[in-house]
């Protein structure tokens, strides 16, 4: 079973949300937040699978409590989905930046949110496709990595840099090995330990990690 925290100021959207949410069979609904700091403290109560993170709350933002609960080791296994009806670019940056797992707009449809709670809860990272050109976008307007950022990358082996590539491309593990000529379970074993050695939660950070190092650049 899947446990949900939702995270929105309006009430209505809250108890959208839940009903969505409960009338699945593998997922239910453990707490509701009007605010950014009542969504960091039900996190720590409830140590949900998955926040539902509106962006635009009072109190605390949805960016800063999803840094604060991505951070805070008595939540770092919860997974917080941003769901706003805004995707201006420095929403995008700024929540996975803060270490949120994925990224959707509000009109998504039903059936597509429930399966993005379930990427989520699963360790995906998971982004919209008008969310990934912008965030594209905003990086291409970002200078290339310092040395720093290019060095974080040296224990990593030169199958796992082909890797990280076609990740931070948007392609799947499937379409990864077949691009690559290797086993399903191999791309697998080279995701999990580029998470290890890059020590990130999911792909969405992975993402983050390919293009603000350089290895991969827009264009």
């Amino acid at each position: 079973m899947i446990r949900v925290l939702i995270a929105d100021d309006q009430a209505l959207l809250r108890g959208s949300f839940r009903v969505l949410v409960d009338m699945t069979e593998d997922c239910t609904t453990v707490a509701e937040a009007g605010n950014g700091v009542e969504a960091v403290a039900l996190a720590k109560q409830h140590a949900p699978d998955v926040v539902l993170m509106d962006v635009r709350m009072p109190l605390l933002d949805g960016i800063e409590a999803t840094r604060r609960i991505c951070a805070d080791p008595a939540t770092a296994a919860t997974r917080v989905l941003i769901l706003t009806t805004f995707d201006l670019d420095e929403y995008v940056y700024g929540a996975l930046r803060a270490g949120a797992s994925g990224f959707l707009l509000k009109d998504t449809p039903p059936g597509e949110l429930l399966a993005a709670i379930r990427v989520v809860a699963a360790g995906d990272g998971l982004l919209a496709p008008s969310v990934t050109r912008r965030l594209i976008g905003e990086f291409a307007r970002r200078p290339v990595a310092a040395a720093p950022l290019h060095r974080r990358l040296d224990g990593i082996t030169g199958r796992e840099r082909e890797v990280l590539t076609l990740i931070a491309r948007g392609q799947s593990n499937v379409e990864i090995a077949e691009q690559l000529n290797l086993s399903l379970a191999t791309v697998k074993t080279h995701v999990s330990r580029l998470l290890a050695k890059l020590e990130v939660r999911d792909r969405a950070q992975l993402v983050i990690v390919a293009y603000e190092t350089g290895l991969v650049t827009v264009g």
